[in-house]
């Protein structure tokens, strides 16, 4: 049977590993068409210095059921973000999905550190690479992407706009980057409606992501092992459940509800009914806030 996205040609910008390589497999999953992005390579690392390449996320999505085609690409480069989209163009003669989940910055901020104190170059470095590379992307895709009604723009961010509203989120220069992506959806949601176009905002929760579980010495398969010392890790998620997310909306065909809107994959489970590999559906901002953040002991019971 074909995928509810059979046909859909997607572009994941930022897709080498995280939650942008959970979105692409999804969508791959789902029969897609899939561009991933990223400066990764097996010829070459960024400055990451890290072992997933964007050819492995190919590989991955076309594995799922898509097709996964890998461009490494520089996204603070306007002329390689052209030519990544002239390639769509001339492969596919269309584009239906664009995820910017653009980010590079883990090594980039100090947690707790006033703007006065931070390295300011890294601070600046920071705010390009999260925020910069994405007004690049949707400047140079969406006028490919609006050819045809229908089309949706995901802003991958962290954290839903009333929790960043009002929670001091790391540092000055995090917080600011990731509070910009959620009123890029906001401002784009604006401009693509009259188009027949959608755009939103989508955070994970606390994400198990590859970085995330070599911080805590354990591996997917083992990671409750790292609740003894973290115990409120037992409300994350796996980068598929939020790409689960971004595949169920893509296959809506009344996405424009949305529009605009800061969503969260916790929050969307229920509504489209996927769950995260285990089965469950952990809800990570509505457990931060009513357990972790007023300091109750970890209990996900009603949470995941």
């Amino acid at each position: 049977m074909p995928g509810p996205l059979e046909g859909k040609v997607a572009l994941v910008a930022g897709a080498t590993r995280g939650a942008g390589r959970g979105i692409a497999v999804e969508l791959g999953a789902a029969g897609a068409t899939v561009y991933v992005t990223g400066r990764s390579t097996r010829a070459e690392r960024s400055e990451y210095d890290r072992p997933e390449t964007v050819e492995d996320t190919a590989d991955l999505v076309t594995a799922a059921g898509g097709q996964g085609i890998a461009v490494p690409t520089d996204h603070l480069e306007p002329s390689a973000v052209r030519a990544l989209v002239d390639r769509i163009d001339d492969e596919q003669g269309r584009l239906d999905l664009l995820v910017n989940d653009i980010w590079g910055g883990e090594h980039l901020f100090a947690w707790d550190t006033p703007v006065w104190e931070h390295d300011l170059d890294k601070g600046l470095r920071l705010l390009r690479l999260a925020v910069e590379t994405h007004a690049i992307t949707s400047h140079h895709a969406l006028p490919l992407l609006l050819r045809r009604p229908g089309g949706l723009v995901v802003e991958m961010t962290d954290g839903t706009a009333d929790y960043n509203r009002d929670t001091y989120r790391v540092s000055f220069f995090y917080d600011l980057a990731k509070s910009s992506v959620l009123r890029m959806a906001f401002a784009l949601g604006h401009e693509l409606r009259p188009h027949g176009a959608t755009a939103l905002a989508l955070t994970p929760g606390w994400l198990r992501s590859e970085i995330m579980l070599e911080q805590f010495g354990v591996g997917e398969e083992n990671w409750r092992d790292a609740l003894e010392r973290v115990p409120h890790f037992a409300i994350s998620e796996t980068p598929r459940y939020v790409g689960r997310a971004v595949a169920a909306l893509a296959a809506d065909p009344e996405v424009a509800r949305w529009n605009g809107q800061s969503l969260s994959s916790g929050g969307l489970a229920p509504v489209y009914g996927f769950t995260d590999v285990d089965g469950s559906r952990p809800d990570a901002w509505r457990y931060l806030v009513e357990v972790q953040d007023v300091g109750k002991p970890a209990d996900v019971t009603g949470y995941r």
